[in-house]
């Protein structure tokens, strides 16, 4: 289901902000094929730039905050072993879905003042700038994170999900500004300047009235798949022993 959920915002997307779909069919003359309430908010036609008229380009530095994080010494145990979550690429190359609830490991609030970035807010895009570059999610909690991310937290005209699927498909041009000589990585420095094209204001609501649904549902499905696997967890090893009857099991859950 939530890679039906993810296919379904990425062609949305790449409709609307990537090919200029409705733009172009107006172009054409061809039938509307969105509702009658988006479909005025498209323009009828293309600038001397080929975006849509009225549609503005920025680069990604300008409409949201990237930061990078930090790796704690391991040398020191008052670093480690707290309450707050704290990222590596490793978490993100497991999920089976861009929604990060947890990390593997946790450090302590000596720990994180040693992050010059500090404590990312829920919403906060993650995309790993090395070793791979491309893994990405958007933070469910409150987490810090390593020298291998790009963190985008956006508290501008662009929301956290048309960043993550603006990121999704401009993934080329990410590698084409990296560098590197025993692996590729792509800086801050270079990654901001990376233009975006988006829409006006009402177009990026409505798009956002769309997409985020999706997200949303991914989200809980991603939670309950993690309920129901801790359950299973749980109650497999007691029902294999026979500690517990399967009629007993519904108590315990």
């Amino acid at each position: 289901m939530n890679e039906t959920l993810e296919a379904a915002a990425r062609a949305i997307f790449k409709d609307w902000f990537v090919d200029f779909g409705p733009t172009r069919a107006k172009l054409e003359g061809r039938a509307p094929y969105l509702a009658a309430d988006i479909w005025p908010l498209f323009p009828d036609r293309l600038d001397d730039k080929g975006k849509p008229d009225g549609w503005i380009t920025s680069t990604i530095g300008q409409e949201v905050e990237v930061v990078g994080g930090a790796t704690p010494s391991t040398k020191d145990a008052a670093f480690w072993g707290g309450d707050i979550s704290w990222a590596t690429p490793k978490d993100l190359s497991s999920l089976s879905t861009p929604v990060l609830l947890s990390t593997e490991r946790q450090i302590t609030k000596a720990g994180l003042s040693q992050i010059g970035s500090g404590l990312l807010p829920v919403g906060t895009v993650l995309l790993s700038s090395r070793a791979p570059i491309g893994y990405m999610a958007i933070a469910q909690t409150p987490v810090a994170v390593n020298q291998g991310f790009i963190a985008m937290m956006c508290r501008k005209r662009l929301s956290d999900v048309f960043v993550w699927l603006w990121t999704q498909a401009n993934m080329e041009t990410v590698h084409q500004n990296a560098n590197g000589s025993t692996f590729q990585e792509i800086s801050k420095a270079n990654f901001r300047p990376i233009e975006v094209t988006f829409a006006t204001p009402d177009l990026l609501r409505v798009f956002d009235d769309t997409a985020r649904p999706l997200f949303d549902r991914m989200v809980s499905n991603e939670k309950e798949n993690r309920a129901l696997a801790a359950t299973r967890d749980f109650l497999l090893p007691k029902l294999m022993s026979g500690e517990v009857r399967v009629g007993d099991a519904k108590p315990f859950v």
